[in-house]
């Protein structure tokens, strides 16, 4: 489910931007490369989305979720096993709409300093100047909410003024109501961040919660010429 704003939306522009999403989704969907660092960067100016988050949050089985593929992205019991730029294209007939980038998890508390300094340098790297990302879609565990490591990485995207938008995942393992109280703590731990989206997406990858909200929201990124499907600006 998508957190409320007062954006002007209403039920007919809503119902368009999930079909644009579903649309989307529903192309061929590539893995183009692993980078390790930032020589191997994809020579592109297609519109990037990267998926950031704390090891063990969910990243690896949201976007096969999102992508209707069990194992286009490596799901792991070992956190922090990724430890790679991984790129992959969505899109029609050979012409990609919008490239997905998943970044290495942050955050494992068995991690050396020089692991953290490693995916900071690689990240932050990534992430500043790079011209053709759109947006960060930064995945926050339902059950814990933000913590200090979270906030330091938002921090950093402040600084590197790349916008980044809030995900909750695996809502389904919360109980009934805690949900708002956690979107409302969210909320709350987000406002003093400048470069935060206001929009909050609670999704669930087992359950297909959120699911349609957030590839609508990821196709919103997309060029619409390279995107081939008309959607509700």
């Amino acid at each position: 489910m998508a957190d409320e704003a007062p954006d002007g939306s209403g039920p007919d522009t809503d119902a368009l931007n999930i079909e644009a999403g579903r649309w989307l989704f529903a192309q061929a969907c590539d893995f183009v490369r692993g980078v390790v660092a930032m020589d191997g960067l994809p020579d592109t100016t297609v519109t990037e989305v990267a998926f950031a988050g704390r090891s063990n949050v969910g990243k690896s089985s949201l976007i096969n979720a999102l992508t209707g593929r069990k194992t286009l992205a490596r799901t792991s019991n070992t956190p922090g096993r990724t430890k790679e730029l991984n790129f992959f294209t969505l899109g029609a007939g050979g012409h990609p709409a919008i490239m997905l980038v998943d970044l290495p998890g942050y955050g494992y508390a068995r991690e050396t300093k020089t692991r953290v300094d490693q995916w900071t340098d690689l990240v932050m790297s990534y992430l500043r100047g790079r011209v053709p990302l759109r947006r960060v879609l930064m995945l926050i565990d339902a059950r814990h909410g933000l913590k200090d490591n979270d906030h330091e990485v938002m921090k950093l995207l402040d600084e590197a003024a790349v916008s980044y938008q809030i995900v909750l995942t695996k809502t389904d393992k919360l109980k009934a109501g805690e949900l708002e109280t956690r979107l409302d703590e969210v909320r709350a731990g987000i406002r003093r961040h400048v470069a935060a989206h206001p929009r909050i997406v609670a999704t669930s990858s087992e359950k297909g919660t959120g699911i349609a909200e957030l590839r609508a929201e990821i196709a919103s990124l997309a060029d619409p010429a390279a995107l081939g499907y008309k959607r509700a600006d």
